[in-house]
C-alpha cells in the first residue's frame, strides 16, 4: 500500500541552524520523528512530531505522556537516530531527511550518522544528513544530482573502501573517471558553476558533501 507521506523526517539533537527547514518538511506533509533532544527543537519551532524515541539523556524539557513514545535503554548498541531510522524503514519508508545530526558538540555522533546513511542504502532507502547550509549524501552506484547556487561547495571523499571512481560534470574542476583515493583528499573543495551539477560513481563508494556559501 503506498504511503500517504512520502519522506520520513528524523530531528535529532544537534543544531539544524534554519528553523525554516524544519517548519517546511513537517507542513509539506512528511512523517517527523523527533530523537531525544530532537523534541526541544520540535517544541520551540511550535512542531507536533507523529513520533517520538530515545533514551532521553539529552532531552531538556519534560517527556509528555500524551504522545507516542518509544523509551529507549541507556546502555544499547543503536543510537538514537539509527533506531529512528530503522522504524521509518519498518514503515516503509525509503526517503529520509535527517535534521539535528551534525555538529553540535559530539562530532563522534556525526561520523555515526555517516555511516547510518550507508546503512539506510544496503536498506534500499537514501538519507540527505544536513543542518541547511551543509548537506552529506553517501553514494554506492550511479548518479547523484545536486542543485544549489553557483559557487555551493561540493566535496567528495571515498568512504566504507580504500578508492572510488568519479566524473563530475557542472563543477569547476571537472574530471571523468578520476580515482579519489585514501589517505589523500583531492576531492575536497570543488565548486558548482551553474546551479546543476552531476556527481557519477563507476567504482567504490563516497560521501558527497555540499555547503551553501
Amino acid at each position: 500500500m503506498e504511503l500517504e507521506r512520502k519522506q520520513c523526517v528524523i530531528l535529532g539533537a544537534a543544531p539544524i541552524g534554519q528553523d525554516a527547514l524544519l517548519q517546511k518538511a513537517v507542513r509539506q506533509g512528511r512523517y517527523l520523528i523527533c530523537a531525544d533532544g530532537g523534541l526541544d527543537t520540535a517544541r520551540r519551532l511550535g512542531e507536533k512530531p507523529d513520533l517520538i524515541l530515545g533514551d532521553f539523556d539529552s532531552l531538556q524539557g519534560d517527556l509528555p505522556t500524551e504522545d507516542e513514545v518509544i523509551r529507549l535503554p541507556v546502555e544499547k548498541d543503536d543510537t538514537d537516530m539509527l533506531h529512528a531510522v530503522k522504524v521509518g524503514l519498518a514503515k516503509g519508508y525509503r526517503d529520509f531527511l535527517l535534521l539535528g545530526g551534525l555538529g553540535g558538540e559530539r562530532p563522534d555522533h556525526a561520523m555515526a550518522n555517516f555511516c547510518l546513511l550507508r546503512y539506510l542504502d544496503e536498506h534500499g532507502g537514501f538519507g540527505v544528513l544536513t543542518d541547511g547550509k551543509t548537506a552529506v549524501r553517501y553514494l554506492s552506484h550511479g548518479t547523484l544530482p545536486l542543485a544549489g547556487k553557483p559557487g555551493t561547495i561540493v566535496s567528495v571523499f571515498p568512504f566504507g573502501c580504500e578508492a572510488c571512481t568519479v566524473s563530475y560534470e557542472g563543477l569547476y574542476y571537472e574530471t571523468d573517471h578520476t580515482v579519489l583515493t585514501l589517505p589523500d583528499a583531492m576531492g575536497v573543495s570543488n565548486c558548482m558553476t551553474g546551479e546543476k551539477a552531476v556527481i557519477t560513481l563507476h567504482a567504490g563508494s563516497a560521501l558527497i558533501y555540499t555547503h551553501q556559501t
